[in-house]
């Protein structure tokens, strides 16, 4: 019973480790954003909090969460508050399904697990949305169904091949699986779809067309202030991490080092993305989708199919 009782809280330790790990992760993230915008756009970024600026999130931090809070007139007062904690515990419970070398947990279907835990994302911003009682807001909402369920499709079909290939629905089958060879150097293409897949999950610029400030001021979240507000940003930039570092579990396999390095330049490269790319058209951005990615990864699937088909033909 001793035993149990310290395993237990040996986990919820290390769970809580990660917690802390993650917020201040967030946080030197939206710094490390301003920085490399600022170097994009030819002027320093935040350098007057700390040394070189380096305590501006927590500056930020405070200010945002000593906003008032208020209530909004014919809003939906309870699903209107509830939704941005929701969409922030989200944010942390996708993070069960990583393959962390600890004694916590394994789950041996933890790619479908991660699916289940997106696709619940776009509810959460329609409810949003909803409860504001805004026509930005909704505007903002219609946008993001259509947008990530199209996206969705392709995201799926993607970790399908790599899961056709790797043979098992668990990330540290991934990683075993790519000791030899990694995908990012035998699938490169499909790297690119997924990216551009992910960078319309997240919302992120030049894909951010459910934020649009120069069309929808900013979109499902335009009556968020304060901790509501806080808590949705968290949760963005908490996505970037986690993909940043999923990405790196399904196209690489590699040393820590590596795989640290590859993270940093992951999560950089869709900053740089902000810094470099006007906003899509909304009508390119589904035309992009159905016309163009779509059936490049169908293709793509056939002749993965066709390749491992042919293959097991000559070992047996």
């Amino acid at each position: 019973m001793k035993n149990i009782f310290y395993y237990l809280m040996l986990n919820m330790l290390n769970l809580f480790i990660l917690l802390v790990i993650l917020l201040m992760s967030i946080a030197f993230l939206t710094l490390l954003e301003r920085k490399i915008l600022g170097f994009i756009q030819m002027r320093k970024g935040p350098n007057k909090v700390g040394v070189m600026g380096i305590l501006q999130p927590f500056s930020d931090a405070i200010k945002l969460l000593n906003k008032e809070l208020f209530y909004i007139y014919k809003s939906n007062y309870y699903l209107f508050y509830l939704c941005p904690l929701l969409n922030f515990s989200l944010m942390m419970f996708i993070w069960l399904v990583f393959p962390f070398y600890t004694n916590i947990y394994f789950l041996n279907y933890s790619i479908l697990l991660m699916i289940i835990f997106l696709t619940l994302g776009s509810y959460l911003i329609i409810f949003m949305a909803w409860s504001a009682n805004s026509n930005y807001s909704m505007m903002g909402a219609i946008r993001s169904v259509s947008q990530m369920l199209s996206y969705e499709v392709s995201f799926i079909l993607i970790i399908f091949v790599l899961m056709f290939m790797s043979e098992s629905y668990s990330f540290l089958d991934f990683m075993k699986f790519q000791e030899n060879f990694w995908f990012l150097l035998v699938m490169y293409p499909l790297f690119i779809m997924y990216f551009i897949s992910i960078m319309v999950e997240l919302n992120r610029s030049p894909m951010d067309l459910i934020e649009g400030e120069s069309e929808l001021v900013s979109g499902f979240n335009i009556e968020y202030f304060s901790g509501g507000f806080t808590l949705i940003f968290l949760a963005e930039y908490g996505m970037i991490i986690f993909f940043s570092f999923i990405s790196g579990v399904l196209f690489i396999s590699v040393s820590y080092k590596l795989f640290f390095f590859f993270i940093n330049i992951f999560s950089s490269l869709i900053i740089i993305m902000r810094g470099l790319l006007p906003r899509m058209r909304y009508d390119e951005l589904m035309y992009m989708c159905w016309k163009i990615i779509l059936p490049l990864i169908l293709m793509y699937i056939i002749l993965m199919m066709s390749m491992k088909f042919m293959m097991m033909m000559m070992i047996y």
